[in-house]
């Protein structure tokens, strides 16, 4: 179905961000996906995200690859770059883009299929990478465009619609980044914009590869009373174990602040992102610590939403390849090309 121009309704005046913008400008098409997609709600925190950051849309990257959750980049930032790739090659593509032109804001949207079956490969090697960019997965545990198969992520006994319960154990992304060295993880819900948002903007602000798995139930397929991906499940089955802000610099707090000795973690460009952990000794720093207590939540039947687990130290992708500080696009070929006598002096590494 071909996307829908989203209508101008007037309305009372927006507020505006630093750029002279609203929420408008960083809106795109209307909608196609069922009504009540957690897709879509997904769709409406990046959108705030961005515009609370005032990042220029001419600035943001978006890429996705195939399957409901990569129709979302239609639907925000209009005024974006943007490249739809083949099933499961979104990561490759997003490399690619990110080698030529490091100045840009790249945000990939997948699903759970298009990430942890065909293009799971390449998410592995983003991750190991370290390539500067948020990639949110929209984890509903269906293929809902091909009419609600499970997928790579659905929980062991957890049903489809119709036919037989899962026996196959899931891929769970946040444990495969601990595993590969990812440098930051977070999970959220579809459901609660207020914890999304600002897990959207630490992850714009975070240098190197930010993964944030969104558990966004599919109404049409997988919204039953044994689907653990479902709204109700969600709801009922969700643990916070850390409330994020975000604090952008020279910017005061705009959220009150609980009781508890909230944790600063400094970010390469002097944004704040302030954190307070929920359990007793948790620390979102320690791999260890982190992926020992995922599973323990996990034993429990409970999902552990917020931000799970960063590490600021880490190189990102420019940094490992010591690629200039220009964007290679940006560089002529005089420059790029440095003439026989050294690519002669280069190959003799390699005899």
């Amino acid at each position: 179905m071909p996307s829908i121009t989203k209508p101008l309704i007037p309305l009372s005046p927006l507020p505006k961000n630093a750029l002279g913008l609203t929420v408008r400008d960083y809106e795109g098409a209307m909608s196609t996906l069922c009504a009540g997609c957690g897709h879509d709600s997904v769709t409406a925190a990046i959108s705030h995200a961005f515009f609370e950051l005032a990042t220029p849309p001419s600035r943001i990257a978006k890429l996705s690859g195939i399957g409901c959750s990569s129709k979302t980049p239609t639907y925000f930032v209009k005024g974006a770059h943007g490249f739809n790739s083949a099933h499961g090659r979104m990561a490759t593509i997003a490399t690619g883009a990110n080698a030529a032109n490091r100045d840009l804001t790249y945000i990939g949207i997948s699903g759970d299929g298009d990430s942890l079956s065909i293009g799971l490969g390449h998410l592995m090697h983003a991750m190991r990478r370290n390539v500067n960019m948020i990639y949110v997965i929209e984890n509903n545990g269906v293929y809902g465009l091909t009419k609600g198969q499970l997928s790579a992520s659905a929980d062991v006994g957890s049903s489809p619609k119709k036919g037989e319960a899962n026996q196959l154990a899931p891929i769970d992304p946040i444990m495969l980044g601990l595993t590969l060295g990812a440098t930051f993880l977070a999970r959220s819900f579809s459901g609660d914009k207020a914890q999304l948002i600002p897990i959207i903007q630490a992850a714009a602000a975070h240098r190197g590869f930010a993964l944030i798995d969104v558990i966004s139930p599919c109404v049409t397929f997988n919204d039953h009373e044994s689907s653990t991906k479902s709204y109700r499940f969600v709801r009922d089955h969700e643990v916070k174990e850390v409330e994020t802000d975000y604090v952008a610099l020279h910017v005061p707090i705009r959220e009150s602040i609980s009781s508890d000795t909230p944790r600063d973690v400094v970010m390469h460009d002097g944004s704040v992102m302030r954190f307070r952990s929920v359990p007793d000794g948790y620390d979102p720093t320690d791999r260890a610590t982190v992926e020992s207590y995922i599973r323990d939540r996990q034993e429990r039947g409970e999902i552990a939403t917020g931000l799970l687990y960063i590490r600021e130290s880490g190189r990102e992708l420019h940094e490992l390849n010591h690629t200039p500080d220009r964007p290679l696009n940006a560089i002529s070929f005089r420059e790029l090309c440095p003439g026989r006598n050294e690519l002669d002096r280069l190959q003799e590494d390699f005899r």
